[in-house]
């Protein structure tokens, strides 16, 4: 597997500062696997893909984090999750993600949290915030007063497929750049009416793509999945989690 190591700007730069607690977080996507140590600005990466398992995860982790000693582990999982485990196999990804025990495997404490989760608790500034992924597929999520709630709005009902068939990858392919932005603009408005966020937040590899944001909206950073990684374990200001259910 290629492993890379690329500078990483959080949005917040106090999420890197060292702390009593040394939290590894790991962003898995479909493409790639992030790490960033806390203390650090400088991420790591490998590549993932449709064979990789946990136990690949664990060992390529391992491997890429000799000198990078740590206390505790978040990850962000492309999937529901409840209990912090998955309550489904990814579908861009090995399989045995259910039944894997992370927390023996790193022998270390772990909290696990679907990754739009982690990228809105990253983005989130207060009140109650709508989190749109605009990436592969669509991912969701809201934080009310500091409540993470993960959500998977991406397949319900949307024309004649789901929001995911329009805002993700398949929509952008199938309708072009100009009508999948129309479709974004539709779709925030539906979802902005139906929840009444104080905050929307766009984030996702194709928030680039809009040229011009909708009505209230500001665009998110992956590196947010990062800074959501550390406030996880946060001292401070705690974190409550309400688990994904499975769909």
């Amino acid at each position: 597997m290629k492993t890379t190591c690329k500078r990483n700007t959080p949005a917040n730069p106090q999420a890197t500062s060292p702390s009593a607690r040394r939290v590894l977080v790991i962003d898995i996507g479909g493409t790639h696997v992030k790490l960033l140590l806390s203390g650090h600005t400088l991420h790591r990466q490998f590549d993932s893909g449709p064979a990789l398992t946990p136990r690949q995860l664990v060992t390529q982790v391992r491997k890429l984090t000799t000198d990078w000693p740590f206390d505790a582990v978040s990850i962000g999982y492309p999937g529901p999750v409840q209990h912090d485990r998955p309550t489904e196999e990814p579908w861009n990804l090995g399989q045995g993600w259910m039944r894997f025990n992370f927390h023996a495997a790193f022998r270390r404490p772990v909290k696990m949290i679907n990754d739009a989760a982690m990228q809105a608790l990253g983005s989130y500034r207060g009140g109650k915030m709508l989190f749109l992924g605009l990436g592969t597929g669509m991912g969701s999520a809201m934080v009310v007063d500091h409540i993470v709630i993960p959500m998977e709005l991406a397949h319900l009902t949307y024309r004649d497929a789901t929001f995911e068939d329009y805002l993700g990858i398949r929509g952008l392919k199938k309708c072009g750049e100009h009508k999948w932005r129309q479709h974004v603009n539709r779709v925030v408005k539906l979802l902005t009416a139906a929840l009444l966020p104080d905050d929307v937040v766009l984030g996702g590899g194709n928030v680039h793509r809009l040229q011009q944001l909708p009505p209230g909206c500001r665009a998110g950073d992956n590196a947010n999945a990062f800074l959501g990684g550390f406030r996880l374990w946060a001292d401070a200001r705690p974190v409550r989690k309400i688990s994904s259910r499975s769909r």
